[in-house]
């Protein structure tokens, strides 16, 4: 499961070879299953985690059941709950695997002592957060300013390589719009093609 992030670290990053072997001998797998929680709501997140193989989401449930799907992280990508790991406050949302899935952990302190003992790691992880942030805000503001058939080309544009490993309901508590919406909205699509 290491080389999948050796890979990704030596094509995306400037981190040297002793510090990638570093950084692996730190990480600890585990395998989800499909359903299978990463962090549930409650609980406080101890870990960043890298996806080797897979797919996860993070939501949270409304009183009455409705899930608001926040992100989804397919492989070579990174989750946890941000503020619950940097305050160690109970996370406000769950992780799951929408699928079987592989990843790679490292405890709090693990990691923040990588952090210090190589410079080019802390600098790849300010990149990284620094790409999320503007993708959440760009998204925040589809989401308040776009219908619901601007969210799905959006969707469209931003990650069709998630398209057919989600399935739609999953799709459209993405968007924040219902199945029902959703369906309306490809019918739409279909028939203009």
């Amino acid at each position: 499961m290491t080389d999948v992030l050796k890979d990704y670290l030596q094509n995306n990053s400037q981190i040297c070879d002793s510090d990638v072997k570093l950084i692996c001998d730190l990480a600890v797998p585990r395998q989800l299953r499909k359903g299978e929680f990463l962090l549930e709501q409650g609980a406080i997140c101890r870990h960043k985690t890298f996806i080797a193989k897979g797919l996860l989401r993070t939501y949270s449930l409304t009183a009455d059941g409705h899930e608001h799907i926040l992100q989804f992280a397919p492989e070579n990508t990174w989750t946890l709950d941000a503020e619950s790991y940097n305050k160690t406050v109970p996370s406000k949302y769950n992780i799951s695997a929408v699928e079987n899935s592989r990843v790679l952990m490292w405890a709090k302190p693990d990691f923040d002592h990588l952090l210090l003992a190589v410079p080019a790691l802390k600098l790849f992880s300010d990149h990284i957060i620094s790409e999320n942030v503007q993708a959440t805000r760009n998204r925040l503001h589809t989401i308040l300013s776009a219908g619901p058939e601007e969210r799905y080309e959006d969707f469209l544009k931003n990650t069709p390589h998630l398209l057919q490993r989600l399935p739609l309901k999953m799709i459209a508590a993405y968007l924040g719009i219902s199945l029902k919406t959703l369906n309306r909205v490809r019918q739409a699509q279909l028939q203009r093609i």
